[in-house]
């Protein structure tokens, strides 16, 4: 049984759901507002969280964020916007996953299923090392050098995901899709954005990297410094 927080200002999205996955085997606890429901996911523990965005005293953003500051809680934004903009911000947010209002009682089970699946599975592999770079996914921190690093939630999966494969290249693509979980556009600068602000904490350039390189027109790839000189060439330039 998974102990369900549905954070929901509609009273009758509330009474479906409790119904629906109560008949899936989750116990569900119900939180009408964000601060109603920020005090229940630090008071009751639940196994995730679904948060609705257009809530009636705080942008769900905003809660999301201040969620995140408490606690690690997987988290699946429930929202009426399908807008790819809307999403990417959520993810960006915190969010673990999305889904889309209308939807069926067998696809938010399945999404929820699936979320605690993939971070069940994360977490028991233990710590990343990649040279002096520590990623731990249980406690969803990162060190380099036995510095702590700040990261954002999406800085965080975005290292655990390269961290994930040292010294392959992994290209924008991929990384929208897995990382941001949206589909890839060629305009998109979210993976740049990111990877620079990545970068800057980990103490690096994209002109000096040391754990971060950039293979042109290819993707990046995460090595540890010593074993640079070590790899063969990769993604030459077309």
């Amino acid at each position: 049984m998974t102990k369900v927080l549905l954070v929901e200002d509609d009273a009758t999205i509330r009474v479906a759901v409790v119904r629906a996955l109560g008949q899936r085997g989750h116990a569900v606890a119900t939180a009408p507002d964000a601060l109603t429901g920020l005090q229940l996911a630090v008071s009751e523990r639940p196994e995730i969280v679904l948060l609705d965005l257009g809530l009636p005293d705080l942008d769900g953003r905003e809660a999301l964020r201040m969620l995140r500051a408490v606690s690690a809680v997987p988290v699946i934004v429930v929202t009426a916007a399908g807008a790819e903009s809307d999403m990417v911000r959520a993810l960006d947010a915190g969010a673990d996953d999305y889904i889309v209002k209308p939807f069926g009682a067998d696809q938010l089970d399945a999404r929820i299923r699936a979320v605690l699946r993939r971070l069940g599975s994360e977490a028991a592999a233990g710590p990343i090392v990649v040279g002096g770079l520590v990623v731990d996914a249980r406690a969803r921190q990162a060190s380099v050098d036995g510095r702590r690093l700040e990261l954002t939630p999406r800085e965080f999966d975005l290292l655990h995901y390269l961290a994930q494969r040292p010294d392959q290249v992994v290209s924008k693509a991929d990384l929208l899709t897995h990382v941001w979980q949206i589909p890839y556009a060629r305009a998109d600068k979210t993976v740049d954005v990111h990877l620079s602000w990545l970068r800057r904490k980990l103490g690096e350039t994209a002109l000096e990297p040391r754990y971060l390189h950039t293979v042109r027109r290819v993707g990046v790839r995460l090595s540890a410094p010593e074993a640079l000189e070590t790899l063969p060439e990769q993604g030459t330039a077309a």
